[in-house]
């Protein structure tokens, strides 16, 4: 009679350490679309505070319809000749309302980046859409905006698994896809594709040189990173002019791929620095394996520095296709993905449930901090995005060929937002707020906010420039964090500050576009205002 009493103690105190170690962890988490109709592949925050939410196209059935009479004839399309269902959709962060959008050509594993106008900018996929130039121009979320596919101009080269990246004068390069060892620009450059043999040279017997990682780095070169190894880039000569040591502890890109943040510019923002975390182990995909452990170390490396070398160190989990959130602070959040396999359709198996801290300032052996565990599995095809809020998008996870809800692992259709400790409840009252805050800004201007805070400021208020990144396949192409020198708060009655701002000195530090404004009191971010950087 004693064994079956002691055992059930035993589970009760089982469960009830495991509910309060969930509960004694930062953040906090909150379903915010039970049924957003698709699973999205793709996201990107636009400025009026929507999101655009992108599947594939040849996918079956979803589960939202397109308006009465968009239906689109698809002869590619293996289930579907006439297809009335969206594999995009818009959301509205205000009403959490999901509008149908409509896309003609497959975007499957595409790439995209904001234009400086607020365009986004979307190119290549797979079929009928590998050649593709699609435009997305964002409107009010009353609006009627829509997809455009552009019949003119066509990539030089067919871009399925690319990665794009706005440059300091506004256009976009697109580097590498399946089978395209080139880079070639938006606008086209009058020389079309441009021979990039780097992407030949580390693809290896299962590719791992997909999805590479572009970071502009404040002199005006890119950072190249595929497989285990990275080049410095000038995309004006388009010559290879540094390579970088190789980044130990196996493939780092598609389909063994972790994920890779800039950390925040600061100070004269002469400096970068990249973080690159995670991956599969060589031999993973090639072997189907969904139950070899993933990494669990990062590489961090000075790019801009005179004798670049990796700094290693571990994160608490290993962890295959997470995505990399730059946070308004500067720190970054490790998000989504699993413990063990690769990616690839039905390829990988115990969810990373907890997302992680990386905070930079921190030395080697503080930086991470795990935070509080979601319970809905994010795998294969999988996105975050920060919001102008402060908070976490969770989107996405389809690792199967098709919509399949009945799995292990099913095609995840509800949206989620993460919330970073900085955003709870006792620290409302140091949580700034923009006022006042001009709506356009040019390089090297100075400008000043006008921020409200419920408790007197004590120290620096930050007034932070955060990216609206392209999320895809564990990459946020085009994320950027640029921390303005500020002045001294000055008091201005009321409980309000004023602080004086001088814009980035030029495109290269931070290209021109939309960028949510983030003011920072200790730590604390208050809610982004848009604004336009331009020359």
């Amino acid at each position: 009679m004693d064994f079956p009493l002691s055992l059930s103690f035993l589970l009760l105190l089982f469960s009830f350490f495991i509910l309060n170690t969930r509960a004694d962890l930062p953040g906090t988490w909150e379903l915010l679309i039970p049924n957003a109709g698709i699973a999205s592949m793709h996201t990107a925050v636009t400025r009026f505070n929507t999101v655009v939410l992108l599947d594939r196209t040849n996918i079956g059935p979803t589960r939202k319809m397109l308006r009465k009479g968009h239906c689109r004839n698809d002869r590619y399309d293996a289930i579907l000749k006439h297809d009335c269902y969206a594999h995009s959709v818009l959301l509205d962060l205000q009403t959490n309302q999901i509008r149908p959008l409509t896309i003609l050509t497959d975007t499957w594993c595409s790439s995209g980046q904001f234009l400086p106008d607020g365009t986004l900018l979307h190119t290549g996929g797979d079929i009928d859409g590998l050649r593709k130039f699609r435009k997305f121009q964002p409107c009010e979320p009353n609006g009627a905006c829509d997809w455009i596919e552009l019949s003119e101009p066509e990539l030089a080269d067919g871009r399925w698994y690319a990665t794009n990246q706005i440059l300091p004068d506004g256009s976009v390069i697109i580097v590498g896809g399946r089978g395209a060892n080139t880079v070639e620009y938006y606008p086209p450059r009058k020389n079309g594709a441009v021979n990039f043999p780097f992407l030949r040279d580390v693809e290896d017997g299962q590719m791992d040189n997909l999805y590479p990682y572009v970071h502009l780095l404040p002199n005006g070169h890119l950072f190249i990173f595929a497989n285990n190894r990275a080049v410095l880039y000038d995309h004006q000569t388009n010559q290879v002019v540094r390579d970088y040591p190789p980044l130990d502890g196996g493939p780092r890109n598609y389909p063994s791929a972790g994920s890779s943040v800039m950390l925040a510019l600061q100070g004269d923002h002469s400096n970068a620095v990249i973080v690159i975390c995670g991956g599969a182990q060589y031999g993973a995909f090639i072997q189907r394996s969904t139950d070899t452990p993933a990494h669990g170390s990062c590489g961090r490396i000075e790019a801009t520095g005179l004798n670049p070398v990796w700094e290693l160190e571990d994160m608490p989990f290993g962890r295959i296709m997470g995505d990399m959130v730059m946070l308004p602070t500067g720190d970054v959040v490790i998000i989504n993905g699993a413990q063990a396999g690769t990616q690839g359709f039905e390829q990988a198996s115990n969810p990373c449930l907890h997302p992680v801290l990386y905070r930079p300032d921190q030395p080697v052996g503080l930086r991470f901090m795990t935070l509080n565990p979601g319970n809905v599995p994010r795998m294969y095809h999988s996105t975050a995005n920060l919001l102008p809020d402060g908070r976490i998008l969770v989107a996405g996870s389809n690792p199967h060929f098709f919509y399949k809800f009945e799995a292990e692992f099913p095609t995840e259709l509800r949206i989620e937002a993460f919330s970073p400790e900085y955003l709870s409840a006792e620290k409302a009252n140091i949580r700034p707020k923009i006022e006042t805050i001009p709506e356009t800004i040019s390089y090297g201007g100075v400008f000043d906010v006008l921020v409200s805070v419920e408790l007197p400021v004590v120290g620096i208020v930050e007034v932070n420039l955060g990216s609206a990144p392209f999320a895809t396949h564990s990459f946020s192409q085009g994320q950027r964090l640029v921390k303005l020198a500020v002045t001294a708060s000055i008091p201005n009655g009321d409980g309000q500050y004023r602080v004086g701002c001088t814009a980035p000195a030029n495109g290269m530090v931070a290209p021109p576009g939309y960028y949510m404004a983030f003011a920072v009191n200790q730590g604390v971010p208050s809610v982004a205002r848009w604004i336009h950087l331009s020359p």
